[in-house]
C-alpha cells in the first residue's frame, strides 16, 4: 500500500491534492468518510485543479474542474452538471488504517471510513 497522508492533514469537507508515482490523487473528507479520485477530469483527461488544493466549489458541495466548471459529486465522483455529465471521476481504493490513509493497489475495490 502507499501512504497518502494524515487523516488530519484533510479539511472537513474539503480536499487535498497528493503526488503519487501513478499521479496525483484527490482525498476528500465529509463528514468523517474519506474518499479519493485520480485528478482527472473524464471530459478531457486534464487537472481538475487549478492551484494546489482547489478541488471543491464555492460552497464546498461538489468536486469542480477548474477548467470547465463540472460539477462531481463527492460521495461517488458522478458529474452532475457539466459537458461530462453522467461520467465519473475515477474513484482511488484506499484503506483507513488508524490516522492514516493508504492507497491500495490497483484492482482492489474503493471503501471508506
Amino acid at each position: 500500500m502507499i501512504r497518502l497522508c494524515e487523516l488530519g492533514d484533510i479539511p472537513d469537507n474539503d480536499a487535498i491534492g497528493i503526488n503519487t508515482e501513478h499521479g496525483e490523487i484527490v482525498v476528500l473528507s465529509r463528514d468523517g468518510a474519506v474518499r479519493a479520485y485520480r485528478n482527472q477530469c473524464p471530459h478531457l483527461g486534464i487537472d481538475l485543479n487549478f492551484q494546489p488544493d482547489v478541488f471543491m466549489d464555492l460552497d464546498g458541495h461538489y468536486i469542480q474542474c477548474a477548467n470547465h466548471g463540472a460539477l462531481f459529486q463527492v460521495e461517488d465522483g458522478l458529474c452532475v452538471h457539466g459537458p461530462c455529465q453522467g461520467q465519473s471521476l475515477q474513484a482511488v481504493a484506499i484503506e483507513v488504517i488508524g490516522s492514516t490513509v493508504w492507497m491500495r493497489p490497483a484492482g482492489t475495490t474503493t471503501d471508506s471510513q
